[in-house]
Order: structure tokens, then sequence, then C-alpha cells
């Protein structure tokens, strides 16, 4: 379906949130398609924003070698998208959990927090720069000390300098709970690799993989 931009704002460097009308619903962590021209495929982002939002957000990051974010970037308010229906199994539920993150594969866990899933959460986010930790007031207000986060290239007083799998080698998790993982492929294998190894059951561990 065709949708107009509603805003797009540049929250970090190289990093935007879009925003355009929510026409539809969808389940917490699920993705769309956006397509910018009729030349180019479209491309798979997940929702950033709550199911009962009047909006409906994308974040993303400008890839320079990219076919598409590079034209995503440019456009403005009152231009036209083509979105898809919502899709994917990458769904939150309200049972307990620990959602594992890396740069923007912290937006489907923002969609999360969004729709009121936030309860007997423990989020764990890793990011290369600080300013790269998006939305960290509304996760330090709704998740407190289950909020953590690890930065591998800057050292501050809020986060721990490293990464997130130098938190998940010392801490120990129940079994029960289930574990989300969101970011590039590498990140996603090895935290899978690192939960399974210290007990984790393969069938509690949900992935989604960013390219």
């Amino acid at each position: 379906m065709k949708q107009t931009v509603l805003s797009q704002t540049e929250i970090s460097p190289g990093v935007f949130l879009l925003a355009v009308e929510r026409r539809f619903d969808f389940l917490p962590g699920q993705t769309v398609k956006i397509g910018v021209s009729d030349g180019e495929p479209p491309r798979i982002y997940s929702i950033c924003s709550g199911n009962q939002d009047a909006e409906l957000k994308i974040l993303y990051n400008v890839k320079n070698d990219g076919s598409l974010t590079p034209q995503l970037a440019r456009v403005k308010p009152g231009d036209t998208l083509e979105l898809s229906e919502p899709g994917g199994s990458f769904i939150g539920t309200a049972e307990p959990a620990v959602w594992i993150a890396t740069g923007t594969g912290i937006a489907p866990f923002y969609s999360m927090l969004r729709s009121g899933l936030a309860e007997n959460k423990i989020l764990v986010h890793g990011v290369r720069r600080a300013n790269q930790f998006y939305f960290s007031k509304d996760w330090k207000k709704t998740l407190g000390v289950h909020y953590h986060r690890f930065c591998s290239r800057e050292e501050g007083d809020e986060f721990s300098l490293g990464r997130v799998n130098g938190f998940l080698e010392t801490e120990h998790f129940s079994q029960s709970w289930k574990y989300y993982l969101c970011g590039q492929a590498e990140m996603c294998v090895e935290m899978r690799d690192l939960l399974i190894s210290k007990g984790i059951p393969f069938g509690r561990i949900v992935a989604e993989i960013y390219f």
C-alpha cells in the first residue's frame, strides 16, 4: 500500500526514525517491507512503535553501499513510500524473557515495550558508540536495573565497556525463560551458541537477523 511519510528524524549520525500513519494491526516484533521506487526491490524492516500507536515507525541506519537506505534517507515528509502488510514470527509475548540486541536491532524490542510487554523482561543492548543507545530514557524508566548497556568503543558512567557476550558469559538465566536475539548474523549465531552452552534449550531461543 502507498503511505505518506509523516516525519523523518535523524536520531544519531546516519540513523533515522521514519514515521507513517498506522493503517493496520500488527503484533509487536513483526516486520514490514518498504519500497522507495518502482525499480528498487523492497527491503524488510522491523516495526519500531507500539501496536496501539497512531504512527508506525521504522528505525534504520544508512548503509553507504546499500541500494535502498541512501534513497530512504532522502525521503521527506509528504513523500510517498510503498509498505507491505506486517509479517514475521519474531513475536513478543508476556512470558519472562531476555531481549538481546545490537545497534538498530533494538527496534522490535521497542515495539514490544510500547505495546505493554516490558514486564518480566531483561534487555541487553550492545553498540559501538554511546550515541547509539536508542530510546535509553524509556528503557531506564521502564526496566531500571534490568536494562544493561555495553559499548565496545567508548567508556561512560552509565554503561559498561565491552560486548554483550561478556555479560551473558557471567550471568545465570533460567532455562524456562525465552531468549530473543536481534542484530547481525554473526552476533545472533555467537549468542545462540553461548546460550546453548549454558544450558538454554534451543527451542527457547528466537532470532531475527539483520542484513
